[in-house]
């Protein structure tokens, strides 16, 4: 139902930027796609800044499955010798999950992710391109430099997840649901809603921020190689390889960019979820007599514990899914992106 309910504002949503470039084309002055006259079509334009927020809803929802995988991966604990009584292969996992609890629960947890991406994506793009335009000087540089790029987008990723942080912590809650029901548990939550009540109740306001410095240095890692090797490489194929601004080139971009920010943030991510998941473990120790699982004082004393119980390579747990997922989620964004803009009347990125 959440994802259906997804679906339907994501059809409203494009409906009312149909109707936005039908009035730019009707108001067009100069024959050029997207230019719109002062007054009260400028006003609607102005309501195109959900742009960004449209294109990741269209890409979180078509990738969420290999979300809910990446993190069952990153959540199995191996001993030293690299025993596990789980199989841990991505198609493996995914196949248990669609058998065991329904194949719907490869959506499990799709609502707090689109309500993060309302938070993170807004204000990640916002305040990347608001320090691009400050901190770009166009007489002295030829194009914005990777050192600047790369800071804009660590500040923009870290501030944006710090914001955006509890839908984060709700989401993976929902995601380890399932293993609850497989171990005959009964369910925490009932929605996504009471997922946030229920935090709030048993760790206060503050809890709702837990595992938030691993999360945003995922964020901000993420965010420095998303953005500016995309910002780089379109710039670089435009003005050294003689592409256009146009699909192609932006799908080159796009791929660079999942690549490397997939490689940069994989141990982050592991990091986090091991954090984040430690309200489960918690709880279950609540409920039983059982003694639960280490809980880690810290990011440092979680990334030191994974390597010397589980080995180095294991900050790379999850890191298939993370790439299969993030490739096609990167290149469903950007292009969205670009050609939203295009509409609208937005200069290209």
């Amino acid at each position: 139902m959440v994802l259906i309910q997804g679906v339907k504002d994501l059809i409203k949503e494009k409906i009312r930027l149909s109707r936005i470039i039908n009035t730019a084309k009707k108001n067009n002055l100069n024959g050029r796609p997207g230019q719109i006259e002062l007054g009260a079509s400028r006003q609607q334009l102005d309501k195109s800044e959900y742009k960004d927020i449209d294109t990741a809803l269209v890409a979180e929802t078509v990738t969420y499955p290999l979300d809910i995988t990446k993190t069952r991966l990153q959540i199995v604990r191996h001993g030293p010798h690299g025993h596990t009584s789980k199989a841990t292969g991505m198609l493996r996992v995914t196949y248990d999950i669609v058998k065991n609890e329904g194949a719907m629960s490869l959506w499990r947890g799709v609502a707090p992710a689109i309500y993060r991406h309302y938070v993170y994506t807004g204000i990640r793009m916002g305040a990347y391109e608001f320090m691009r335009a400050e901190w770009y000087n166009e007489e002295k540089e030829a194009q914005f430099p990777v050192w600047k790029s790369a800071i804009c987008g660590l500040v923009s990723g870290a501030v944006a997840q710090f914001f955006a942080s509890p839908t984060d912590l709700v989401k993976v809650q929902m995601q380890m649901e399932g293993l609850r029901k497989l171990a005959n548990l009964p369910p925490r939550y009932t929605n996504t809603w009471d997922a946030f009540r229920s935090v709030y109740r048993s760790h206060g306001f503050f809890g709702l921020w837990m595992g938030w410095v691993p999360n945003c240095q995922r964020a901000a890692l993420l965010n420095m190689a998303d953005l500016a090797t995309y910002d780089r490489a379109k710039h670089w194929l435009i003005q050294n390889a003689g592409m256009k601004d146009n699909l192609l080139t932006h799908g080159i971009s796009s791929a660079c960019s999942g690549l490397m920010a997939a490689i940069v943030s994989t141990p982050a991510d592991v990091v986090k979820t091991r954090m984040m998941d430690q309200i489960r473990h918690l709880h279950d120790h609540d409920s039983s007599s059982g003694k639960p699982s280490k809980i880690h004082r810290g990011s440092i004393d979680c990334l030191m514990h994974i390597v010397r119980k589980e080995g180095f390579w294991a900050l790379y747990r999850g890191f298939v899914p993370t790439y299969v997922r993030m490739a096609p989620w990167s290149l469903t964004f950007w292009i969205s992106y670009e050609k939203i803009r295009w509409l609208t009347g937005a200069p290209s990125f």
